[in-house]
C-alpha cells in the first residue's frame, strides 16, 4: 500500500478569518491569531488506515526548537488543550480530514510552516502541507495584548484611518493617516522589517523565539521604523528646510507608500521622515502584527539631552535664542502608545506603553526608544525599562532661560515649570475627535503630586540636580521652582495668525512691585522649524518702558508678511522673544511660538457612497499671500494611491475649485486626503473622512 501523503490543504479562509478577525488581510498566506483555534481540510492520496498514526508539525524562523518554542510536535488528542500546542480530528472522508489546532496565546508570532507527520511500521515520514501567519491576539483573555473592549480592539486594531496631531499647544490641527495595515504586501514587509534588525542579525533563533512577547517586538520595530544603526530601516530623519531631490516629510499621508519605497529601494531608508511620520509607519507595523496601538501627540516636547530633567535656553541680551547645547524643546512631538501586560514590571505598569521610532538618542547603543509604562511616566519612576526616563523629560522637565554676556557670564531670566508636556492628544475611539490624554503622564501641573514627582525623578536620574554635570552651568538647580515677583510679562495674539497677513501681537508687562521700574525691553522674531531650531532672524526690535507702582503696559508688535514671507519654512512658524531687563537686576525672557494659520482646503462628497461606483468631489483651495503664485499642484490620496493634478497659478487672495472623480473600490470608512502646493508654500492638507456603503448585492 502506498504511503499515506497530503496533497492539498484547504484553509477554510473565510470561516477561519472571521473567527481571527483577520478577513480584511490581502495576504497569499492566511493571518491567523494565537490562542484561537483554526480549521483546515487536508486532502490525502487514500484513505488513512488503522496503522497510520498522525500528527502535525509546526515550525517558526532558522534553526526551529522545542527548547525555544520555537517547535511543536502535536500529537492528535480527543479535544483541543489551551495554553498549548495541541491538535484534533474533527471528521473524515475516504480522501480527506478535518482537523483543529490550537495554539497558545504566549506562541511567537511570524511565518509557520505546518507539517503533516506519518507514522507507519516504524517509519516516520514528515510532508510539509502548508504555511500560516500567526499574529499577536487582542480578543484572547490569554494573550498578553487582551483588550477587553470591542470599541477599542475596532479602534486600535482593525482601523486604518489614523489622525495625527500637528500645530503647538494653542493651536492644534488635525491630519489625516493612512495606516493601511490591510493594504497587499503590507503584512509580508511587516515580517521582513523583523527580520533585517540587528536583533535577528545577532541571534536569530532567539529573536524568533523572542517574538512571543510585545515588549520586545515594540522594541524591535521602534529601532527598524528609523534608518539611523545601518540596519535597513523604513525610514531616514532630516530636520531642515531643504530636501534637496528626496521627499519632504510633509508630503507624506500615510505609510503604505514608504513601505512600498522602502521594499523597492532594496531595503535602503526612505529620504526623507520626521517625528509624525515615523509614528505612522509604526503605528501601521504594530497594529498590522495585532498590537493595540494609538498615535500620541505631546506638545511643548522636551528632548532633554544631558538628562537633568531642566531644559536649558540660552539667549543673548537683545533676546536672540543661541545655539548652545543640545536640549531642545519642540512644538510638538509625535509616538505611539502601544497596549500591553508588562511581564517584567509586573501588572501594576502594564497598559499604554511609549514606543517611539523617532531618532533622537540611542537606547542601549540602538536608535530606539520604549516601550515605557505611561504608568511609570506618571508616578515617576525613572529607572524602569525602556526608557522611562527619557520619556520622563519630553512630558516633565522644566525649561530654564539664561541670559549669556560677552564676558562669559550667564544669567538665569526665569525658571518655567509648567510648558513642558501640555494638552498631549489622541484621536478618540470611534470619531475624528481629539482626547486629551495628559493626564495619564503627569499630575496636575502646579500641584503638590506634581511637584513631589518631579523631585522624585530628579533624585534618580543620573544627570540631575541630584547628581550634577559639568555640562550644565554651576548655577542650574532644575528641582528649584522659580518665580520672579516684580515683573510679569505676557505675549497675545490680537486676532489669529494668518499665512500671508500680518501678524499683531501685544506684550503685556506688569510692574508687580510698589517702586517704579524702568524696562529695557529687546524684541526678536524668527522664522522656526516645528523643532523650535531657529531659520533666521527676521525682525530686532528695542524700547524702553516706564512702568509706575503695580502699572500695566502693552507694547504692540507688528510682524509684516514682508518681514516672513522670504524666509519661512513649511511648518508655517516664528518665534517671539522678547528680554525684559530692569537695571537693577531683574530679568524676564517671555517667549510665544506662533503657527500661521493656512487657508481652508475644503472636500466636499455626495451624500452618498456606494463601492465600485464613480463619485465626484469638489475640491476648493485658495492663495492667502498678497502676491501671486505659480506651479499650483494638487495631490489627492485615497487608500494610499495617490494623483497629482496640476492647477492654474492663483492671484492674491483668490480661490479656486476642481471636481475629482473617483471609484472607491471596497464598502467601510476610508480617508480622501488632499494637499495643495505652489512655488511660494507647499503642502497645505485637509483631509475627509467617509463611508462608503457596500454594492448592490454584495455579500
Amino acid at each position: 500500500m502506498a504511503d499515506l501523503t497530503p496533497t492539498h490543504i484547504n484553509w477554510q479562509v473565510p470561516s477561519n478569518c472571521q473567527a481571527h478577525h483577520t478577513g480584511r488581510f490581502a495576504s497569499a498566506v492566511i493571518p491567523l491569531r494565537r490562542g484561537t483555534l483554526f480549521s483546515f481540510t487536508l486532502y490525502l492520496n487514500r484513505a488513512a488506515q488503522a496503522g497510520d498514526s498522525l500528527a502535525f508539525v509546526v515550525e517558526t524562523g532558522p534553526a526551529p526548537s522545542e527548547s525555544r518554542h520555537t517547535r511543536a510536535v502535536l500529537a492528535l488528542s480527543r479535544a483541543l488543550v489551551e495554553g498549548t500546542w495541541s491538535a484534533t480530528e474533527v471528521s473524515r472522508d475516504a480522501n480527506y480530514m478535518n482537523f483543529s489546532i490550537l495554539s497558545p496565546p504566549t506562541a511567537a508570532v511570524g511565518r509557520y510552516k505546518l507539517s503533516l507527520q506519518v507514522t507507519c511500521a516504524n517509519k516516520v515520514r514528515t510532508h510539509l502541507v502548508g504555511q500560516f501567519i500567526l499574529l499577536f491576539n487582542p480578543w484572547c483573555s490569554g494573550d498578553l495584548v487582551y483588550m477587553a473592549n470591542e470599541a477599542e480592539r475596532q479602534e486600535y486594531v482593525l482601523n486604518e484611518n489614523g489622525i495625527i496631531f500637528a500645530g503647538n499647544a494653542n493651536y492644534i490641527e488635525a491630519r489625516g493617516w493612512y495606516l493601511g495595515q490591510f493594504h497587499q504586501g503590507i503584512l509580508d514587509l511587516c515580517l521582513v522589517l523583523l527580520d533585517l534588525s540587528l536583533y535577528h542579525r545577532q541571534d536569530p533563533a532567539g529573536d524568533t523565539s523572542r517574538r512571543s512577547d510585545p515588549r520586545y517586538v515594540g522594541r524591535v520595530i521602534s529601532s527598524m521604523v528609523n534608518g539611523n544603526d545601518n540596519d535597513n530601516g523604513v525610514l531616514e530623519g532630516k530636520w531642515s528646510e531643504s530636501f534637496a531631490h528626496h521627499e519632504n516629510p510633509s508630503r507624506w499621508s500615510g505609510s503604505t507608500d514608504i513601505l512600498r519605497q522602502w521594499a523597492q529601494g532594496n531595503y535602503r531608508p526612505v529620504q526623507y521622515g520626521q517625528c509624525w511620520v515615523f509614528a505612522g509607519v509604526a503605528g501601521t507595523v504594530l497594529r498590522c502584527l495585532g498590537i493595540p496601538t494609538r498615535l500620541v501627540t505631546n506638545f511643548n516636547s522636551a528632548h532633554d539631552a544631558n538628562h537633568n530633567l531642566s531644559i536649558d535656553k540660552y539667549y543673548d541680551p537683545s533676546g536672540k535664542s543661541l545655539k548652545i547645547g543640545q536640549d531642545s524643546i519642540w512644538d510638538y512631538h509625535v509616538w505611539n502608545e502601544s497596549w500591553f501586560v508588562r511581564t517584567d514590571l509586573g501588572t501594576a505598569y502594564s497598559g499604554w506603553q511609549v514606543i517611539d521610532g523617532t531618532p533622537q538618542e540611542k537606547s542601549q547603543g540602538i536608535y530606539q526608544c520604549g516601550p515605557a509604562s505611561v504608568l511609570a511616566v506618571k508616578q515617576g519612576d525613572v529607572q524602569t525599562n525602556y526608557d522611562c526616563g527619557f520619556v520622563f523629560g519630553e512630558t516633565n522637565a522644566d525649561i530654564c532661560r539664561w541670559v549669556c554676556y560677552s564676558n562669559g557670564k550667564r544669567v538665569r531670566a526665569y525658571c518655567d515649570t509648567t510648558s513642558i508636556g501640555r494638552n498631549i492628544s489622541t484621536k478618540a475611539v470611534g470619531s475624528n475627535h481629539r482626547v486629551d490624554i495628559t493626564n495619564n503622564y503627569k499630575f496636575p501641573e502646579g500641584s503638590a503630586e506634581e511637584r513631589n514627582i518631579y523631585r522624585k525623578a530628579c533624585a534618580a536620574m543620573p544627570g540631575s540636580s541630584a547628581a550634577p554635570r559639568s555640562a550644565s552651568p554651576p548655577e542650574a538647580d532644575a528641582s528649584e521652582l522659580v518665580t520672579n515677583p516684580e515683573l510679569f510679562g505676557k505675549f497675545r495674539l490680537v486676532e489669529p495668525a494668518e499665512l500671508g497677513k500680518d501678524v499683531h501681537l501685544i506684550l503685556s508687562l506688569a510692574n508687580l512691585s510698589t517702586a517704579p521700574k524702568t524696562v529695557t525691553v529687546n524684541l526678536s522674531v524668527s522664522t522656526i522649524l516645528y523643532t523650535r531650531r531657529t531659520v533666521q532672524e527676521i525682525l530686532k526690535e528695542a524700547s524702553t518702558v516706564q512702568l509706575g507702582s503695580k502699572e500695566e503696559k502693552e507694547i504692540p508688535l507688528r510682524i509684516t508678511y514682508g518681514h516672513y514671507g522670504a524666509s519661512l519654512t513649511d511648518d508655517k512658524k516664528l518665534l517671539v522673544t522678547a528680554l525684559c531687563d530692569v537695571q537693577e537686576g531683574v530679568k524676564l525672557l517671555v517667549e510665544k511660538a506662533i503657527t500661521l494659520e493656512t487657508p481652508n482646503v475644503s472636500i466636499t462628497l455626495p451624500p452618498t457612497l456606494v463601492a465600485n461606483q464613480v463619485a465626484t468631489a469638489e475640491i476648493s483651495y485658495a492663495n492667502p499671500l498678497p502676491e501671486p503664485v505659480d506651479d499650483c499642484a494638487l495631490l489627492v490620496t485615497l487608500m494610499g494611491q495617490a494623483v497629482k493634478i496640476n492647477v492654474a497659478g492663483l492671484a492674491p487672495g483668490e480661490r479656486s475649485k476642481i471636481y475629482f472623480e473617483f471609484t472607491p473600490r471596497c464598502a467601510g470608512a476610508m480617508q480622501l486626503h488632499v494637499d495643495f502646493s505652489c512655488n511660494k508654500f507647499q503642502h497645505v492638507k485637509s483631509f475627509v473622512l467617509m463611508h462608503v456603503a457596500p454594492a448592490p448585492g454584495a455579500p
